[in-house]
């Protein structure tokens, strides 16, 4: 065992909370239940004591992470190409394509971006959490395309991390919206937590959500449509797909959100899309290496050009 340590002390005592939740919020790039298991297995130490997940933190105490060697991931390499934007020895940036699962799960146990990650690095991956996985920083649904940043290292993988939960990643998006959308620009802050009786779906919820910030402008009126740039400034699941379904405005193609208001778009238009139009199109941040500001670019994919055409309608100049 080559264990990592790293230990701080704890400044503000936090009686509602959990430590398991805590850490969390202090190491994005690891998952609640991973350090619930670190914690469990003495990974985690309280002034030197082993402790539990449900311990709260208290002010003053010394709380010591030692991060374990990786285990070997049981997911299969699979040799799928990568539309790669940037690549070098700590993390790499590609293009997803519209279509893809970045984690295998039930359902989607191969052909993932996972699976593709770990032919295309050979091993070179962060293992962040104990388990040795391409450091997926970020993820993006299944539907949708663009930039999304990979970490090689663990070092590259927290500092990413990190920089995803103080929000100084700059994400800019393009959607097309059902209908037409009356305002130039805007801004949605409304808090989003998990619906309460569909637990696949998120929802506007003041009262239990979390805060979410999102600002857009329009960059072209469509027939019944609208194509917008979104600039995401927190980062919430489903965050565009759901704040613009609250003005009224789903995702065109986007039947979990907007299945009524698709269903009148194809009346409309005679046009039905394949997914939700929905790319991540730039993403830029700080090198965790070399502290140099980087920022990508991802070309928008064929369904989404072909999108636009469509609801730009027959009397269009």
């Amino acid at each position: 065992m080559n264990d990592r340590a790293e230990s701080f002390v704890i400044e503000q005592s936090l009686p509602n909370e959990r430590l398991d939740t805590f850490l969390r919020r202090r190491y994005p790039a690891a998952s609640r239940s991973a350090f619930q298991r670190l914690i469990e297995e003495g990974h985690v130490t309280v002034n030197g004591l082993r402790t539990k997940p449900t311990h709260s933190p208290r002010a003053g105490e010394r709380v010591e992470v030692s991060w374990p060697d990786p285990r070997p991931s049981e997911v299969e390499p699979e040799s799928i190409p990568l539309d790669i934007l940037f690549e070098d020895e700590v993390l790499l940036v590609l293009n997803k394509p519209p279509g893809m699962v970045v984690h295998p799960a039930v359902g989607h146990g191969k052909h993932t971006l996972v699976n593709a990650l770990l032919h295309h690095c050979q091993g070179q991956l962060s293992g962040v959490g104990g388990v040795a996985r391409p450091g997926i920083v970020h993820r993006l649904d299944k539907d949708t395309s663009g930039c999304l940043v990979v970490a090689k290292t663990d070092e590259a993988h927290v500092a990413l991390s990190n920089q995803f939960a103080g929000r100084s990643v700059h994400k800019i998006y393009h959607a097309i919206l059902c209908g037409e959308l009356r305002m130039e620009r805007g801004e949605i802050r409304a808090a989003i937590a998990r619906h309460p009786s569909h637990r696949k779906r998120m929802a506007v919820d003041e009262d239990r959500g979390r805060s979410a910030r999102t600002s857009f402008q329009v960059l072209q009126r469509l027939d019944s449509a609208t194509l917008v740039e979104v600039i995401l400034h927190t980062g919430r699941t489903h965050q565009v797909r759901v704040h613009f379904q609250s003005l009224g405005h789903p995702l065109v193609g986007d039947l979990t959100y907007g299945q009524r208001q698709n269903r009148r778009l194809a009346e409309l238009t005679d046009y039905q899309a394949p997914r939700q139009m929905l790319h991540a199109h730039e993403l830029g941040f700080i090198h965790p290496r070399t502290a140099q500001r980087l920022t990508f670019q991802a070309p928008r994919p064929q369904d989404f050009r072909e999108a636009i055409e469509a609801l730009r309608g027959p009397g269009w100049r």
